[in-house]
């Protein structure tokens, strides 16, 4: 009877918090159906369903053009950091070196460093290079912070793969790139999708970057640009058609996740238990 009494309770309660964390994605899906004054009536459900709302948001070209500058923005920071973010993990689990824990404790430390507190110098900083409003401009600071996070999360699963793999590899003619290549990142393919997912959900989701060190249409990110977002007209109010831009944005996300599912919960699960 307990069993029973307790397993119910924790399906209440994991319905109960499956609905709380839905219940502001459904509101804003529901929003974006939405034209005129429907956005007032109070009611969940649209009273007349339309695409208007996506209609404005794909004419726009703040939207469009900020798509354009999120998807390869975030693109090259994922591939950037995670290429580089292998190559020091796999340094730091197999080499011995003085320092090595004082290295991975910067790492994490940076990683977790406010990124308001750069926003100040970096504007200046980006103003005198030539950076700012710029799509490097932006990378570079995604990289700063996702960069060690990687490295901390791909060190991890490096330690943890037997060095005998990679021996028996070069024993059978693999020179030292072919074996990493070949044997040891697809061992450790949990935690390379997991370090990509990581970055490409901190460049795809920043906002404080994207208003600070962008001034035009020309780098501006999508959260950023959402900001500066008046819908069909100027007089027009764009609560509706920001619930539209919100969903165009988060479709890219939920369906990484979908995809990724069992490597990202393999990769975070693996790397908190192993590492």
């Amino acid at each position: 009877m307990k069993t029973r009494r307790s397993s119910a309770g924790w399906a209440i309660a994991c319905v109960f918090i499956v609905f709380y964390a839905l219940f502001p994605v459904l509101w804003i899906l529901s929003m974006s159906f939405k034209t005129g004054d429907d956005i007032n009536n109070g009611k969940f459900l649209p009273s007349n369903w339309s695409w208007d709302n996506y209609d404005t948001v794909f004419d726009t070209s703040l939207f469009t053009s900020a798509l354009r500058n999120s998807i390869g923005v975030s693109a090259i920071s994922t591939i950037v950091s995670v290429f580089l973010a292998t190559l020091a993990a796999y340094a730091i689990a197999r080499l011995n070196f003085r320092g090595k824990r004082l290295i991975l404790s910067l790492a994490l430390a940076i990683a977790i460093f406010p990124t308001v507190a750069l926003i100040s110098p970096l504007f200046d900083m980006w103003r005198s290079l030539g950076l700012y409003d710029t799509w490097l401009g932006l990378i570079l600071p995604y990289l700063s912070f996702t960069l060690p996070l990687s490295i901390w999360v791909l060190s991890a699963f490096f330690r943890e793969i037997p060095w005998e793999m990679e021996q028996a590899a070069q024993v059978d003619g693999a020179t030292a790139w072919q074996a990493f290549r070949k044997v040891i990142v697809p061992l450790a393919a949990p935690g390379v999708f997991t370090a990509a997912i990581i970055t490409f959900f901190f460049a795809w989701n920043d906002f404080a970057f994207g208003i600070s060190l962008t001034a035009s249409e020309r780098a501006r990110t999508v959260p950023a640009a959402l900001a500066f977002f008046t819908g069909e007209s100027f007089f027009q109010q764009p609560t509706a058609a920001i619930a539209a831009a919100s969903v165009v944005v988060t479709i890219p996300v939920i369906a990484l996740v979908l995809v990724f599912q069992r490597k990202i919960v393999a990769g975070l699960t693996s790397g908190a238990v192993k590492g």
